[in-house]
């Protein structure tokens, strides 16, 4: 009986063994698809969690576009960072963990070309003077900026709405003692919103960003700027392939949408 014994179990091993080849495969490919590096969203682009640098600006416009971006890419999270574009380009220098940055203008982007893959303009925008709501003051143009019994803020020179503000203004040789020069855009319109300030150049999409707490006076065409924002991935990002993904959408028809609803330009 022995013998025959040794022989079934050997046989019943086999037989075992046999069975537990395909259920080791089928959990390593179980295991790989939910590996989160290799994993992919409904949408065709992998799942990730994504830090994306981006200009003040953008900041309500962007709120709209991750709740289309994550509900179009299940398993992806998007966080934004809004700061001034130059406050953006000092962390990318310093190494700050990001995987996209979009600026308010390309000298910034361009600057960074050693940290970014290529940049892609994907809105435009256009400078107006924000005043208080109802106009109090009653600016009609750029000339009244120069008025000295009128309370200006303008951003900072080395922020792009600063440096836009700056270039329109001394086009048209108007001389503007400011009572502040503000870190972005978004100071620049809380000012005149609280009414620390009677009026600011901001841009266009921040002025009806502020849901009828200022008045919006358009300057020319012929007398204003255009501002663009390039988007780019981090070549520092840890989720390279999310973030050409996220950065290709944003030139996509449905962000195209979001962003021109906004009111931002077509790029």
């Amino acid at each position: 009986m022995a013998p025959f014994l040794t022989r079934r179990r050997a046989a019943a091993a086999v037989v075992t063994a046999a069975l537990l080849v395909p259920l080791a495969a089928c959990s390593k490919d179980d295991d790989k698809k939910n590996d989160p590096a290799t994993a992919k969203s409904s949408g065709g682009a992998p799942s990730a969690k994504l830090t994306v640098l981006a200009a003040a600006s953008l900041t309500d416009v962007f709120k709209t576009a991750r709740a289309a971006y994550e509900k179009a890419h299940p398993g992806t999270r998007v966080t934004f960072s809004f700061a001034g574009s130059q406050e953006l380009a000092a962390q990318v220098k310093q190494g700050a963990p990001a995987d996209a940055l979009v600026t308010a203008d390309t000298k910034t982007m361009d600057g960074l070309k050693a940290d970014t893959g290529a940049a892609t303009v994907i809105a435009r925008n256009r400078l107006v003077i924000a005043t208080g709501k109802g106009n109090p003051k009653k600016v009609g143009a750029l000339a009244d900026l120069a008025d000295t019994k009128l309370k200006v803020v303008l951003a900072a020179p080395e922020v792009p709405v600063g440096r836009y503000s700056k270039k329109v203004l001394d086009a048209q040789k108007i001389t503007v003692r400011p009572v502040s020069q503000e870190p972005n855009v978004r100071a620049v319109l809380t000012k005149v919103e609280l009414g620390e300030a009677d009026a600011g150049i901001v841009y266009k999409t921040d002025a009806a960003s502020a849901d009828g707490k200022v008045d919006a006076v358009e300057i020319p065409d012929a007398q204003n700027a255009v501002a663009q924002y390039p988007a780019a991935t981090l070549k520092a990002s840890k989720n390279a392939d999310a973030a050409a993904a996220f950065v290709q959408w944003l030139s996509s028809p449905e962000a195209q949408k979001i962003l021109q609803d906004a009111g931002f330009q077509k790029p």
